[in-house]
């Protein structure tokens, strides 16, 4: 089956997380994505470990965290400091339907690689810039990371406990949410750009900023304020606005609970063998139920402590609520719907043999997700990829010395 890509050839000159998150999903939608790396050490994930991964075509490793966004790629190592190295990543950029990068604002501009630049050999292109800040702005030309972006961008004073609970204070998510979010911005703005090219012939610059997307996903938490006044607090795993809609501790251990309407409230009563609980003025209604928070609590915290997770889920089951267990990540992968989903999968690298990875959540009936590619060694595709272009072995050995590749 055709993918929905098809034909679309993405210079990838991103690199950690953000940008390869977005050519990552490019890639598994079909287009061909050539993934540019500094000679010698390649993209900094490669380095961020342990856990690594031995390569089992040549000397040396990588590590675990290149492996979660690089398949479906193509590795050409390229210095496009240099002249010739320039010239080849320009050949490519002719050649190409879309740009990805993250440098600092205007760091591309000397080599002549900014959008005004290569929007003059190539009109059609879309460009898309991401970094911490914006291309403008007074921030613009800091770097910005992740667990930065979380702070400043007010995600972590909403994450963690109150500051009078023991172990309070501010937190970070336990993944690189901004980075995800903002790679999914990235590939969301490039899909709406390729179809306006369709319609227009033209190209375009994108400008996504990890800040802007941080305050854009505070979501809720950010409408709550701006139209009450009120500043959200730390409140754990607890919810602002929907009780009760935490963790539990069982007999055994914790579950979520996920009450979101007053006929769930109503099967999680029936379920604990309390059902007036459930007509009770002061859980009623959710607004009741957030009012009363402290003694919906204290009413869970007896009743949930005389049944276990499996209990539970059990009773969920049969009257309707929604809780589940809180998994660690090796029960997330032997969870039956997880499976089912078949969200692990495994590819065979020829530079490091054979690799579980988590798949795609995307699902298309007619233009599927597909696996091509593991995620490539290092310069993997050097030759093939130079050769394309039109030059020789003679000159493949030339670059090699002068280490242009």
């Amino acid at each position: 089956m055709a993918s929905a890509l098809a034909g679309i050839r993405v210079v990838d000159l991103s690199r950690v997380l953000a940008g390869p998150w977005s050519t990552q999903n490019l890639a598994d939608l079909g287009a061909e994505v050539i993934k540019i790396e500094r000679p010698g050490t390649g993209d900094d994930t490669r380095s961020w470990g342990p856990p690594f991964v031995d390569r089992v075509d040549t000397e040396g490793r990588d590590a675990a965290y290149f492996f979660c966004a690089n398949r479906n790629k193509r590795s050409l190592t390229l210095d496009f400091t240099l002249p010739e190295g320039r010239d080849i990543l320009i050949r490519l950029i002719k050649q190409a339907d879309v740009l990805v990068e993250n440098y600092k604002v205007g760091g591309l501009k000397k080599y002549g690689l900014d959008y005004a630049s290569v929007a003059l050999i190539n009109p059609r292109l879309v460009y898309c810039s991401i970094t911490g800040f914006g291309q403008d702005g007074p921030y613009a030309k800091r770097p910005g990371y992740d667990a930065l972006i979380q702070a400043m961008g007010g995600l972590m004073s909403i994450t963690g406990e109150p500051d009078e609970v023991p172990g309070g204070g501010p937190q970070k998510v336990g993944v690189a949410v901004v980075d995800l979010l903002t790679g999914l911005y990235a590939t969301n703005a490039i899909l709406a750009a390729l179809f306006h090219r369709e319609r227009t012939g033209e190209g375009q610059q994108i400008d996504i900023a990890l800040l802007d997307v941080q305050v854009a996903t505070l979501a809720n938490q950010a409408g709550n304020y701006l139209l009450s006044g009120a500043v959200p607090k730390r409140m754990g795993s607890a919810h602002p606005s929907i009780v009760p809609y935490q963790p539990v501790a069982c007999k055994d251990g914790y579950l979520m609970l996920a009450i979101g309407n007053d006929t769930q409230f109503a099967g999680l009563c029936r379920a604990a063998g309390e059902p007036d609980v459930a007509s009770d003025e002061r859980f009623a209604s959710n607004e009741a139920r957030v009012h009363h928070r402290q003694a919906l609590r204290d009413w869970l915290s007896q009743v949930m402590q005389t049944k276990t997770i499996d209990e539970w889920c059990a009773l969920a089951k049969r009257e309707n609520f929604p809780c589940g267990p809180i998994n660690t990540i090796d029960r997330v992968f032997r969870d039956p719907q997880v499976q089912a989903r078949g969200m692990q999968f495994r590819l065979h690298s020829a530079a490091h043999g054979d690799l579980d990875l988590v798949a795609s959540p995307i699902r298309m009936s007619k233009t599927p997700v597909s696996y091509r590619r593991a995620p490539p060694g290092l310069g993997q595709d050097n030759a093939d990829l130079l050769r394309e272009l039109g030059y020789v072995d003679e000159e493949l050995d030339r670059l090699r010395k002068k280490q242009v590749i």
